[in-house]
């Protein structure tokens, strides 16, 4: 049995759970709905408070499909009650981060600043020039949108500059030494 997959999912107040045929979720609550198609094979059960995940038989379909099916399910719930939130860290002589509306500017190293747009559901906030905040209820698009700005200059290992997570740590290497005669 799935460690992950029998535990049973609480559903905090404010926030409802409807489960429609071949399993389509919508979990929706006053920050927004969020729909997802779960696998059909999977039983999902709504009981009072709490939602259960349960598999019909033990093939190694259904027992890779338990623990994913509950994780995405309670990342729903999660996020519509509080959210998630990925911190950058932008290191570097005259690397920045600026908002221009709900647009992110970045600047670099390159000739020209990075703008990035983020994607519906998706807030950014930039409290100082080298520390960028993204912040949504979708656990997907948050994770996918820190990705790409990280990916616009991933930190490098001699110097220690791009961006970076705040909880990454970044190893050092040591540079070239003189040659020897």
């Amino acid at each position: 049995m799935s460690r992950i997959g029998k535990m049973a999912i609480t559903i905090p107040a404010g926030v409802e759970v409807e489960i429609a045929e071949n399993n389509v979720v919508t979990v929706k609550n006053s920050k927004g709905t969020m729909t997802q198609a779960l696998s059909p094979k999977m039983v999902i059960e709504k009981n009072g408070q709490t939602v259960t995940v349960s598999r019909p038989d033990d093939s190694h379909e259904s027992k890779s499909l338990h623990g994913l099916t509950r994780t995405l399910l309670n990342n729903m719930i999660v996020g519509l009650d509080k959210g998630f939130t990925k911190e950058l860290e932008v290191n570097g002589v005259g690397y920045r981060a600026a908002l221009e509306g709900k647009k992110l500017v970045l600047n670099v190293g390159y000739s020209h600043p990075v703008n990035m747009d983020p994607p519906a559901g998706v807030e950014i906030e930039v409290p100082a020039p080298n520390k960028i905040i993204i912040k949504g209820y979708d656990k997907q698009a948050v994770g996918q949108f820190a990705a790409e700005v990280r990916g616009k200059r991933p930190p490098e290992p001699y110097k220690g500059k791009g961006i970076k997570y705040a909880s990454e740590v970044v190893r050092h290497k040591e540079g070239k030494t003189g040659a020897k005669k």
